[in-house]
């Protein structure tokens, strides 16, 4: 759901185009469109080394979740947030395939801009650290 949520903002900010925008919360947050070929907050990390590293991010959340999934001795209260951080970073991945960047499209003026798949992946390494420290 979040993963179709964040194609369709991404759609939708990419027909917008990078010269036009709208104002959500004036003057903090803006929806605009804006390419970033690096990592998380546009840390300046990028290039076929960082495609390579998501992939292989991706490729062992995949055998994660499947292992966590049909191994019923283990706890399992990490499926929910490592699922939330795979399809986020599938959804950036595939920007990246695409667009050569990832599509950002909620600019907060003072902060960076992100968007819902960004929002997904933190959501789900929060969690995912939650249910971690619980577990001890």
């Amino acid at each position: 759901m979040f993963f179709i949520g964040d194609r369709l903002l991404k759609n939708l900010a990419l027909n917008i185009g990078a010269e036009q925008y709208y104002n959500i919360l004036d003057p903090w947050l803006k929806f605009r469109l804006a390419f970033n070929p690096y990592i998380a907050f546009s840390l300046p990390i990028g290039g076929q080394a960082l495609n390579i590293i998501i992939t292989t991010i991706i490729a062992a959340l995949v055998f994660i979740i499947f292992y966590l999934i049909f191994n019923k001795n283990k706890q399992n209260g990490l499926i929910i947030p490592l699922t939330f951080i795979l399809f986020g970073s599938i959804s950036n991945l595939l920007d990246r395939y695409l667009y050569g960047a990832v599509v950002d499209y909620f600019d907060f003026r003072y902060f960076t801009i992100f968007n819902l798949a960004d929002i997904i992946i933190s959501i789900g390494a929060v969690s995912a650290l939650i249910v971690a420290v619980k577990k001890k």
